[in-house]
């Protein structure tokens, strides 16, 4: 018999108290929302109170995760205290994360990157991985964002200015695809990020440390299935979030294309009178009485 350690210790949350659930888990998209394809209700809805405006429910389901071996974990020994509560069990000394918490946790991230995009956001996407550096810096340039997948340097985002020998816009959003530098060390941009209160979404695995990450995604970091099935869903979300913005947009312009003419007519009619009334004034009609 293959022997199933589960990890229910109620004490192992308390690190973690500010990652409790705020909403039901879902195994499949079943949340009901208000639609939103009609361009010209687009106005009367609120883009924060909307519990889903994007639709990022219906973009994948826990056999998504599953079939891109996102459950996979490192071995115990290697295992981080404050990822305790996003594990399932193990299975032959290996981790095993509870995809119920991962798809959630995903579908969180997925909404605030389209929040992000819809409102023109720079968006970096980091990785270290250099197996995995092509496709992520492809994600980047066909979501027309930006990637860095080289050596970090000191300086980059905390001292900006004297990097790039000028005033330099941060990113409003940081995905890291990788949170560790190597096995043991993390990623120097999560600390910098955290420092210049920047947000940031993570792919956390077992070995890794959530707490300077804004919106932590449990899930391996190691397969390329899973990197791609991330940076898929990534780029599916900025595209909408970009797609609403264009909308938005084409919407203006034809207002304000519709007031200028009504504007101008308005004019027009107003310059017509006044021209009448001045020709009334200088050939007033003759009174024979």
């Amino acid at each position: 018999m293959l022997s199933i350690v589960v990890y229910r210790d109620c004490s192992i949350l308390l690190p973690l108290f500010t990652y409790s659930r705020k909403h039901k888990l879902f195994t499949k998209p079943e949340l009901q929302q208000e639609e939103a394809s009609n361009i010209d209700n687009l106005r009367d809805i609120d883009l924060l109170s909307h519990p889903d405006f994007f639709h990022v429910y219906d973009m994948f389901t826990v056999k998504d995760l599953f079939d891109a071996r996102v459950h996979f974990g490192h071995k115990e020994g290697s295992l981080n205290e404050y990822m305790k509560p996003f594990l399932f069990g193990s299975r032959l000394g290996y981790l095993i994360f509870d995809l119920d918490q991962t798809a959630e946790l995903l579908r969180q991230a997925l909404n605030f990157t389209a929040h992000i995009a819809s409102r023109n956001g720079v968006i970096l996407f980091i990785a270290k991985n250099p197996q995995i550096s092509y496709l992520v810096e492809t994600t980047a340039k066909e979501c027309q964002e930006y990637a860095h997948t080289r050596r970090w340097k000191r300086g980059t985002f905390t001292n900006a200015t004297h990097e790039f020998g000028s005033i330099t816009r941060l990113p409003d959003l940081c995905i890291f695809l990788n949170t560790m530098h190597s096995v043991v060390e993390q990623h120097m941009a999560v600390n910098h990020a955290a420092k210049m209160c920047i947000p940031t979404i993570g792919i956390v695995d077992t070995n890794c440390d959530p707490r300077l990450i804004t919106y932590p995604i449990p899930g391996n970091d190691d397969t390329f299935y899973s990197i791609e099935l991330y940076c898929k869903l990534f780029k599916k979300a900025i595209m909408r979030g970009k797609k609403y913005r264009d909308d938005i947009l084409a919407k203006n312009i034809k207002n304000n294309e519709k007031v200028n003419f009504s504007n101008t007519l308005a004019a027009n009619t107003l310059d017509d009178k006044v021209e009448n009334i001045s020709d009334y004034v200088k050939n007033p009609p003759i009174n024979f009485h």
